[in-house]
This record gives C-alpha cells, structure tokens and sequence, in this order.
C-alpha cells in the first residue's frame, strides 16, 4: 500500500548551511539550545598504510587537531614511535594522551614500525623515516604543514627516534633515497629511551639486557648481547654522535627511577651531545619509573610544547 505525500515535495538543493533554512516546525514545550559550531575535538584516521615492508603491511594513526569541516588549515606534524622493547606495537597505549595533546595545535601520527622478531635494526629506524616522508608526501591530505615537522618516541621508541634523529642524511638507515628526502626534523624529544645496550645492566634493573632473547638481544638478531660488539655498535646512540652536521635540538626526559632503562642511560646521551656542542635539553623527572601517567601531566607536556614552539 502506498501512501501520497501531505505535502508537496521539495526538491534537493546543494547550498551552504548559511542559506539552508532553519526548520519552521516544532511542538508544544520544545526546549531550544543556540548552537556552537566552534570544533572542540579533532578526529582519527586510524589504518592508514604507510609502507610494505618484510611481507607486511605498516601502518600509521593519524590523529587530527579540531578543524572546521572544508577547512585547508595547514599544523605541525609531531611523528610518535610508540615503544615495545623492540616487539610488536601497542599502537592505542598511549593515543588518548596523544589525542589531548593535539587540542595544542599539532597532528600526530603514531607509527607502526616492524617488531625486532620480524626486522632486527636498524629496520626500526627506516621505518619511522619512511613514516615521516610519507606523511610529507601527504601533507594536504592530513592537514600538515611538510615544513614542521618534529618526532618525538618513548622507550624503544626514544631509541628509535633518537638514530632517526642522528642519522639523517646516511642512507644505511633510510629505504628511500635520503638526498632527495632527508628527515629535515625541526627538533626530537627522546622519552626514556636506551642509549648503549650493552652497558643497561651496569645499573639496577628489573630485567636482563643482555640475553640472547632479552629485548636487546632480539634487536640485534637473537644473540647475546656482550658477545656481539660488532652487531651492538651500531644500535648505539653515541656511536652516532658528531660535533657536525649540526642536528636539530633535542629534548631528553627520564624518570630518576626508572626500573626498565636505567637513568644512566640518557646520562650518557646527553654528556656525548653536550661534547659535540650539539643542542640538547635535558629533564630529569624525579621519582617517576619507566612510562606512566607521570610523562603525561600538564606540566610535563606544557615542557615538550615549549620546546616544540621554540623551534618551529
């Protein structure tokens, strides 16, 4: 059975929401709110393919700041490399901190890099460069402006970031051709990441570092550590460290308590820059152990938001 209509047709017509008309319909005791439209919140692209790599696919979660619908608004891009011990990837660990921290104004993409059981390094650092010039390539795309872009990484992550960071420019650690699209990064901000895998169990620890199946271990292959030396040498950050290409600065926070990657570790990260006369800032987070709530408090991240400004 079909019913007429009770009233004539309108016909579809593409128009702005300024010359939409408001519906003239209502009932008796409506309740009416004016709205906002001010974007409070941003948005996710969760999936996106970045590279395929070892037979596998890679993946980013590109998380937006609010922006009005149409908008061409370009942010800085800050590239997360989310930690693991080198294994595989909690991607969504540390996302809804992420996801407040883009209410300052920032996309941030988290990077998806292959697990040490899959690639031993340095495949960890080709990837976040092939994360970062991806997501140039794609600069309309996620409303990044190419030219601001900055990667920051926590533990293994910090480790990660911290060789991308030093090494650009080499082609030993990039998949594309490194000349025509170096990393190019404003500055980086390391998290409590290991600097010398071979000297983590000089300090107190709750784990080995040293084992053939210890995180360090697998990073090099599956072998022991301390018998490796050559293999070690280049996941060692110091190793890298050059009075020049000048880098771009360098943000380094760890907690005094760590009970993962001893304090000790950026300790020496930090004394091999200083020596070079690269630029480099460093916090010491008292009390706080390996990760946690306390890397994420308004004032620990209004620090990393300075820092990121100061070298836009």
């Amino acid at each position: 059975m079909t019913t007429s209509p009770t009233r004539p047709l309108v016909e579809p017509r593409d128009v702005p929401l300024e010359e939409f008309p408001a519906s003239p319909l209502g009932t008796e005791g409506m309740h009416v709110l004016t709205a906002d439209p001010t974007p409070r919140y941003g948005s996710a692209v969760l999936g996106v393919e970045y590279a395929r790599k070892s037979g596998r696919a890679l993946h980013l979660q590109v998380l937006l700041p609010p922006v009005r619908p149409g908008s061409t608004e370009r942010f800085p891009l800050v590239v997360y490399v989310q930690g693991s011990a080198w294994f595989e990837q909690r991607l969504g660990q540390e996302l809804p901190a992420l996801a407040d921290f883009t209410r300052r104004g920032y996309v941030v993409a988290i990077v998806e890099y292959r697990p040490s059981t899959v690639a031993p390094f340095p495949a960890q650092v080709r990837d976040a460069g092939s994360a970062v010039r991806f997501l140039r390539r794609n600069a309309e795309r996620f409303h990044v402006d190419p030219e601001r872009v900055v990667l920051w990484g926590d533990s293994s992550g910090g480790h990660t970031t911290v060789l991308a960071h030093l090494t650009d420019g080499d082609q030993e650690y990039g998949d594309e051709p490194v000349d025509a699209e170096p990393l190019a990064l404003r500055c980086a901000i390391d998290y409590y990441g290991p600097s010398d895998i071979s000297r983590m169990n000089e300090e107190p620890s709750i784990q080995d570092h040293v084992g053939r199946t210890s995180p360090e271990g697998m990073l090099i292959g599956g072998v022991d550590v301390l018998e490796n030396p050559e293999l070690v040498r280049p996941t060692v950050a110091m190793n890298h460290v050059t009075s020049t290409p000048r880098r771009p600065p360098l943000l380094v926070v760890h907690g005094s308590k760590d009970r993962i990657v001893p304090f000790g570790q950026s300790v020496l990260l930090v004394k091999a820059l200083q020596e070079a006369g690269q630029p480099v800032t460093f916090y010491r987070l008292e009390g706080a152990d390996h990760a946690g709530p306390a890397f994420w408090t308004g004032d620990v991240l209004d620090v990393v938001d300075a820092f990121i400004r100061e070298n836009l």
